[in-house]
């Protein structure tokens, strides 16, 4: 089932904020259960799991006498421990019996707390590793050698005489490998609208005509770009920019960088109709390979080649493994991000907050259950990595805490705690304040 289809039924801002509401609800239900269940197995009591703040709309108590709860407020959600003074575990209410000391964040050994607080941040890396292991899986990677399954649907100029089931050994005379295919293979490849491919086809080699090999199809659209925010959308063929026509992804990348930022009229090939787009590209600040990022003009698409390559099954370790790298590249992108956004070598603008993060959610969400699901991925690690920050009111404040803890053996006065709270708290609300700003004014 496709995302796609509700949108006429919800209207464009409704169905955002359906996504919205959504992907933070799956977050946060997984981020407070992590918390929750952590917090059970090291003997520590549950009174309340909420999803959401406000007004109850549904609860049940279960066996082991928590509460759990929908509230009205789908913005977040928490764990309330016995004898929590607060949603935020601080401090003891002071209602409970000495003897269930031992079954609250206050009287629990410091292990038992630190694996609790730890436990939220952890299983949203969790989740986020099961969604991009997950996505692997379904996906597959292509064989090896690279066999044709199927044309994209293009323009009746992109034509082929590819069959499927063409093993393609070569393209205008180049070796199809992999490492060509990926790196370098594009920039050998004459820039004319028809290539000769070399394939073997019922064990017989022979050359057939086909177009170029990434055409001006749109595969992915980065959310809230210049091509997003345009109303293009995955699938659609850009055949002319400025009436000049394009044949080539290459031919597109031109045009956008030589514009500067001046609009450019596009012509668009969507399901067998030409449509009309004007558009500005916007200076983006792109990670590099080597680390570091790069400033360049860019309306927000990704192609694709003009073909769908014959897939095999990606084992589960092997999936598995991937999923950590992919993991691991979203956290030292972020990091490295937030490191030039600080020291001022990148805009401010790469800091998305409630407003964008729910416009991103219904970008992925127009583009497909798939790409919504692996954005959920990308969003959890996310909020997993921030929760990490030794901020006050985070969970890596209370770890910090603990920290503090573990080391004079002692823990931190309730005065200290509370001042170091209501800076953290200040701290975050300035910040989302100025990522408001930042979503609506700064960055339009």
């Amino acid at each position: 089932m496709d995302l796609m289809q509700f949108v006429p039924m919800f209207g464009n801002f409704a169905f955002m904020i359906v996504a919205f509401v959504v992907a933070l609800s799956v977050i946060v239900a997984i981020h407070e259960y992590g918390h929750y269940i952590v917090g059970r197995w090291c003997g520590i009591k549950a009174e309340v799991f909420s999803l959401g703040f406000g007004p109850v709309i549904y609860s049940r108590m279960d066996k082991h006498g928590t509460l759990w709860q929908v509230a009205a407020l789908p913005l977040g959600g928490y764990v309330k421990f016995l004898g929590d003074a607060n949603a935020a575990s601080v401090g003891s209410d002071g209602s409970v019996d000495p003897v269930d000391a031992r079954r609250t964040m206050t009287g629990a050994p410091l292990w038992a707390r630190t694996l609790t607080v730890a436990a939220g941040p952890v299983f949203n890396f969790i989740l986020a590793i099961a969604i991009f292991t997950g996505s692997i899986m379904y996906q597959g990677r292509t064989t090896e050698p690279v066999t044709f399954g199927q044309a994209q649907p293009l323009p009746a100029q992109f034509q082929t005489d590819l069959q499927p089931g063409d093993v393609i050994a070569a393209i205008e005379g180049f070796a199809f490998t992999d490492a060509e295919r990926e790196v370098s293979l594009i920039d050998l490849l004459p820039l004319q609208e028809n290539l000769t491919y070399t394939v073997i086809r019922d064990g017989q080699q022979m050359d057939v005509t086909g177009p170029y090999l990434m055409p001006p199809l749109i595969s992915g659209l980065a959310p809230r770009s210049a091509a997003d925010s345009a109303g293009l959308r995955i699938g659609d063929v850009i055949t002319a920019v400025d009436d000049e026509p394009v044949f080539a992804f290459r031919q597109l990348q031109q045009k956008v960088i030589a514009a500067e930022g001046a609009p450019l009229d596009l012509t668009v090939w969507r399901q067998g109709n030409l449509l009309d787009v004007t558009l500005s590209p916007r200076v983006t600040d792109e990670p590099q390979p080597g680390g570091g990022f790069a400033q360049s003009y860019r309306i927000g698409i990704t192609g694709q080649l003009f073909f769908n390559a014959e897939t095999e099954t990606v084992g589960l370790f092997e999936a598995g493994r991937l999923g950590v790298e992919g993991l691991w590249n979203t956290a030292t992108t972020s990091i490295s991000a937030l490191h030039h956004i600080i020291v001022g070598r990148i805009s401010t603008c790469n800091l998305s907050g409630p407003v964008g993060i729910a416009e991103t959610s219904g970008s992925m969400a127009r583009q497909g259950t798939q790409s919504f699901i692996w954005f959920i991925g990308a969003l959890s690690a996310a909020v997993g990595l921030i929760n990490l920050f030794p901020i006050p009111v985070l969970d890596g404040g209370h770890l910090m805490f603990y920290a503090y803890e573990a080391v004079t053996r002692r823990k931190p006065s309730d005065r200290a705690v509370q001042v170091f709270m209501f800076l953290g708290l200040a701290l975050i609300l300035t910040m989302m304040s100025f990522t408001v700003l930042n979503d609506t004014i700064f960055c339009r």
